[in-house]
């Protein structure tokens, strides 16, 4: 099991993007200033100790000792100790929707991203749950099965994004259908869905698969993104936002919070429907109705001892530092006088 503990120094890597377009700019600003002395050809015989390739090589050897930092600031840690852990609490799977509605931006930064922050803050009210993730679309996939471990949850919501279900949709069905399958049946208590989505369902009438999970005996709580009123459909291309999503006849698509079966699917299936804002109040009211359940004890293994790895990339930093540092920006008087050699003009 391989971990950060301080996850936020990742976003450090960002500025490699930065750099590298500021070292390009130098290296065309350069070789511009070289053209207007003469030509290049001239000017390289002016000026024998001008390098040719050693900037570009400094600069790889730096971006590579400051990516090693930044990981090595985020502190990589590995599981090394396995414990048997017993809890009275619940399974928990929580299915957030990934279709491109939930990139609007009616709520801030947008659907998915606050549906992310509120998952996040929802597994660190679980401490003795079970808890699992489902994504959806217009399919859905189990993208981590129930657990303890709690920080695996976490790693695996902050990698969620549109664009991990190919198939475009909102199929509500499909993701409780995949609930109920990954919960098992051998009991019929001690289980909950929480279903996150703007209830935009592109597909088949969700409430018969309610009532499927609902004779499972699973609770499922509805959690509706978005506002009633609708808002654009960003596109995006290169991760640039190109245009809102239009229909057949050149119109922009709204796409609008549908709380009516949203609502429906918690009356059915014995929850309660809560509409996501920028408050904690209905993150504590959920976190409420789940400590109401009856709980039963949970035995799991999980890594309670990790050992951090940080020192190997401060090597590896220190190692590609020493490098830049022993080279010269000035061409050696020996490469030069092999040129010499080669071609027999100075």
């Amino acid at each position: 099991m391989l971990r950060f503990e301080h996850t936020e120094y990742l976003y450090l890597l960002l500025l490699i993007v930065p750099l590298t377009a500021l070292f390009l700019l130098f290296i065309y600003w350069r070789k511009n200033a070289f053209k207007k002395l003469g030509e290049l050809q001239l000017v390289e015989k002016l000026m024998p100790g001008r390098p040719a390739y050693k900037h570009q090589v400094k600069f790889i050897f730096l971006m590579l000792a400051f990516a090693a930092i930044c990981l090595a600031l985020a502190n990589p840690q590995v599981g090394t100790k396995y414990e048997k852990v017993k809890r009275q609490g619940i399974d928990i799977m929580v299915a957030i929707d990934v279709s491109n509605s939930m990139l609007v931006e009616d709520i801030k930064p947008n659907r998915l991203e606050r549906t992310k922050l509120f998952v996040s803050r929802l597994i660190d009210k679980l401490p003795n749950d079970r808890v699992g993730l489902i994504v959806f679309a217009g399919n859905a996939y189990l993208q981590m099965p129930l657990t303890i471990d709690h920080g695996a949850s976490k790693l695996f919501l902050n990698t969620i994004s549109t664009g991990m279900v190919p198939t475009q949709g909102t199929a509500i069905s499909e993701s409780i259908r995949m609930a109920t399958r990954s919960f098992g049946q051998d009991e019929k208590k001690y289980k909950a869905l929480i279903l996150i989505t703007d209830g935009e369902d592109h597909e088949e009438d969700p409430l018969q698969a309610t009532e499927t999970a609902a004779d499972q005996g699973i609770v499922i709580h509805t959690i509706g993104v978005g506002s009633p009123k609708g808002a654009p459909i960003p596109q995006y291309k290169n991760n640039v936002q190109i245009d809102f999503k239009r229909d057949r006849a050149g119109n922009i698509v709204l796409s609008k919070l549908n709380e009516t079966i949203l609502q429906q699917i918690a009356v059915k299936g014995n929850g309660q429907y809560f509409r996501l804002s920028s408050g904690s109040d209905e993150l504590n009211r959920l976190v409420s109705a789940l400590s109401a359940m009856e709980k039963r004890e949970i035995e799991e293994r999980v890594f309670s001892d990790y050992d951090s790895q940080f020192r190997y990339l401060i090597a590896f930093a220190l190692v590609f530092l020493t490098l830049e540092f022993f080279i010269s920006e000035r061409s050696s008087m020996r490469m030069r006088n092999w040129k010499i050699f080669q071609t027999g003009k100075v």
